[in-house]
């Protein structure tokens, strides 16, 4: 089991730009996928970007394509989420995840951190 914990959120005005970052502990990191979800107020959780293990294979969600960027470093055990161009529907919750597929089904991940809150106002 990894153990997961994010940072960076905070508030931000819309059309300007925030870095999270998973820090990971516990089994191998280096071995696992890496994803980023969000949850809203009164919303269910919806992926945001899912990161090999070898930083080869990215896939983002149509809402995060051109404006948020994924990456790792598995020397550093963390994962990074670049957000840009932000928006007030942005606002949420964010969480990183861990998973060995493929998907960005929320079910499909196993250990998952506490969350971090991003709020962008208008």
């Amino acid at each position: 089991q990894v153990q997961l914990v994010e940072s960076g959120g905070g508030l931000v005005q819309a059309g300007g730009s925030l870095r999270l970052s998973c820090a990971a502990s516990g089994r191998t990191f280096s071995g696992i996928n890496m994803g980023w979800f969000r949850q809203a107020p009164g919303k269910e959780r919806e992926f945001v970007a899912l990161i090999s293990w070898n930083s080869i294979s990215l896939y983002y969600a149509d809402s995060a394509k051109g404006r948020f960027i994924i990456s790792r470093d598995n020397a550093k055990n963390t994962v990074y989420l670049q957000m840009n161009s932000l928006k007030p529907e942005d606002t949420a919750v964010y969480y990183c995840a861990a998973t060995n597929g493929w998907s960005g089904r929320a079910s499909d991940y196993r250990s998952w951190g506490q969350g971090t809150q991003v709020t962008v106002s208008s």
